[in-house]
């Protein structure tokens, strides 16, 4: 059986933080079963593929090199779109090339995601205005000084908001929750819950919406 996969596009960027986007990464790659007539069958549900301004070497917050897979120019057109956060973010959100880029990408796209400060990268985009977001913690009240025009309803304490196609995530370790959301919206609970178990992720944090 041919499935076309869910395309997903991680940007990557100088001084990204390693977790925002490697989380969401390896939950994606993880869904490597479903399940068609009662048995199981082999396919990859999401194809995942980075993406940097320019293509080739960006060097993490932490110092890691990491290797895009294509250029703003190269890249396709995806179904989910990720932007993580990191001190890069400050100088992300001033590229007006990015910038045009995400909005581009938004027509297209099934849903479009960030990360802890990723989400200034949206707002600076417009992708915010007017809808409920979230960011890192230690962002929130500097996210909250610099939208104040743009009506952005920006929450506390959470691990992600959803407002229409975009969802925001806030810090770090969040994407992983949310990437599994968004798993879980794609494909089912199920498929969510195999990769949670597949992760060794703490499944109590399922517990509010009774899923475990």
């Amino acid at each position: 059986m041919t499935v076309n996969p869910i395309q997903v596009g991680i940007l990557i960027f100088d001084d990204v933080e390693l977790l925002d986007f490697a989380g969401p990464l390896e939950v994606f790659s993880l869904v490597a079963t479903t399940k068609a007539s009662g048995q199981d069958y082999l396919l990859e549900p999401f194809h995942v593929t980075t993406i940097s301004e320019h293509g080739g070497q960006v060097a993490t917050r932490n110092g890691l090199k990491v290797i895009a897979d294509y250029s703003l120019e190269a890249a396709p057109e995806y179904d989910i779109l990720i932007v993580p956060g990191g001190y890069g973010t400050r100088k992300l959100a001033q590229n007006v090339k990015v910038l045009e880029w995400i909005r581009q990408q938004t027509t297209k796209a099934s849903w479009v995601a960030s990360v802890c400060t990723g989400a200034f990268v949206l707002a600076e985009a417009g992708l915010l205005d007017g809808k409920r977001a979230t960011t890192g913690q230690a962002s929130l009240e500097r996210m909250r000084m610099t939208y104040q025009d743009k009506d952005i309803h920006i929450e506390d304490r959470v691990k992600y908001v959803e407002d229409g196609k975009i969802i925001t995530s806030g810090g770090i370790s969040t994407g992983i929750p949310m990437a599994l959301y968004l798993v879980e919206k794609m494909l089912g609970i199920d498929a969510a819950l195999t990769v949670a178990r597949d992760m060794e992720y703490d499944l109590t944090l399922f517990e509010d919406r009774n899923l475990a």
